[in-house]
């Protein structure tokens, strides 16, 4: 009951909730706020500043909190903020069990907090799972891992029915769980057959049945039963290392995945592991090192990307993933959601594969898919039939991208790796409305709600909103 007048109580005061990746059910979209300032930064139209130790993580709302995380040598700090004044409320700190390999653009605390109506749900690769009540009291603690990824666990948990799912996709024994909120006990895991994937999911609610975690991975989307993990559906041909978390707009999934060599017109049809062994393994011991692969067959990155176990050798399953690697292509798909099984003829309406993004995901606003890549191309696509209504460079923010864009307002908010927020018209012939410079990388994705938006930067948090 206390749970419940909470709950009812912030919806009042504080209005919608953002209490994941990219807000409900990582949509990007707030529908029910309104009056978003196009013009803010360091300067102008801030509600508040608080400084904070550095983390990539996105901020959430819940109720009349923010929690975000950040890291301190081995301390993995979980920080829950007053979202009226910024003022910290409380941190608490686990500590790292282990030192998990990354990439430089990677974080120890990269992936994003998930809240239900009482208590906020963190991971950290180098921990596992924590959770806390709202008041800042440790409830239960799953430690998971070593991971195997080549550039890191990247997923942020989500939230659903009582559960706390998490994808942790790794180059050996990939799988996804689901834990109970309130015992942090795993009530099924399911193993994943991916490399390199780095999405996070999102929730299905199909008319009939039980709800679907919709997981990206490499190679395949994959909708799995929120009741027992069961795999329900699936779509072949996704990118070799997807980090774009899907959209759900009525009955249609969309999900772009851009990797390095998989743009159209880069694709190599490699053979099959028997014929390999047969011609290039010299001392006949069934796998095959990198001496012995032709030059023709050597991978076109680092042996470590293709050499999943790490053991110098390539066997079977590792050769098999390279060559559907050198045979994916990178798109933005959009995919009829439903169906059993492989859906991948069926359900997929349409593909667009140029001038795609790396990390940041797609929004999809007022029957419009918008896009952004590094260089600061912005790409608009009609969500019905994938047409380019507008493809054009974002003149002023020419600069890399990794926070993904945020639709509210009749307008798109879509932050830059060095700390430019580039501000659109919301409409399939966009126009560029603002250019917000701040002093400080943003690699978090912004939260909002009512008549704020909450920007994360290398060492602060930004309540902006119009100060008229």
């Amino acid at each position: 009951m206390r749970a419940l007048f909470y709950s009812m109580l912030a919806a009042g005061l504080f209005g919608a909730d953002w209490p994941q990746f990219r807000g409900p059910n990582g949509s990007g979209l707030c529908p029910t706020c309104a009056k978003l300032p196009a013009e803010f930064g360091p300067q102008k139209n801030v509600l508040w500043k608080t400084e904070m130790p550095e983390g990539k993580s996105s901020p959430v709302l819940a109720g009349d909190r923010i929690f975000l995380t950040a890291s301190e040598g081995d301390d993995l700090i979980t920080m829950c903020l007053n979202r009226m004044t910024g003022k910290i409320l409380w941190r608490r700190s686990v500590r790292a069990a282990k030192r998990e390999a990354q990439h430089s653009l990677n974080h120890r605390a990269a992936p994003t907090p998930v809240a239900d109506e009482r208590s906020v749900f963190v991971f950290f690769a180098d921990f596992g799972l924590v959770a806390y009540d709202f008041e800042g009291k440790l409830r239960w603690q799953l430690p998971l891992g070593p991971f195997n990824s080549q550039h890191g666990v990247g997923a942020s948990p989500v939230y659903a029915d009582g559960r706390v799912i998490l994808v942790c996709d790794q180059d050996t024994d990939a799988y996804v769980i689901a834990v109970d909120a309130d015992s942090g006990k795993i009530v099924w895991k399911t193993p994943r057959d991916v490399i390199n994937g780095y999405s996070t999911p999102i929730i299905y609610r199909p008319a009939r049945g039980p709800a679907q975690v919709i997981a990206p991975g490499s190679y395949q989307l994959t909708a799995y039963s929120i009741v027992n993990g069961e795999p329900l559906w699936f779509v072949r041909g996704l990118t070799c290392q997807p980090k774009s978390t899907p959209a759900i707009a009525g009955d249609i999934v969309y999900f772009n995945g851009w990797t390095t060599g998989n743009d159209a017109g880069q694709q190599v049809e490699l053979p099959a592991f028997a014929e390999v062994i047969a011609s290039a393994d010299a001392n006949n011991d069934g796998k095959l090192s990198q001496k012995e692969l032709p030059q023709p067959w050597q991978p076109t990155g680092t042996w470590r990307a293709i050499d999943l176990d790490r053991d110098g050798f390539l066997n079977e399953r590792e050769w098999t993933f390279f060559r559907t690697r050198r045979a994916s292509r990178n798109g933005v798909l959009a995919v009829k959601l439903g169906g059993s099984g492989d859906v991948t003829d069926t359900h997929v309406l349409w593909r667009f594969d140029k001038s795609l993004p790396d990390v940041p995901s797609p929004l999809v606003y007022n029957d419009v898919v918008f896009l952004v890549r590094g260089g600061g191309i912005a790409t608009t696509l009609n969500a019905q039939t994938g047409k380019v209504l507008k493809q054009a460079r974002l003149a002023g923010a020419l600069e890399d991208y990794y926070a993904s864009p945020i639709g509210v307002d009749g307008k798109v908010y879509i932050p830059s790796v060095h700390g430019k927020v580039v501000v659109l018209r919301a409409t399939g012939d966009w126009e560029i409305l603002a250019i917000n410079d701040f002093d400080s990388d943003i690699y978090a994705t912004p939260a909002i709600s009512e008549d704020r938006i909450y920007i994360r930067t290398r060492n602060a948090l930004y309540a902006l909103g119009s100060l008229k």
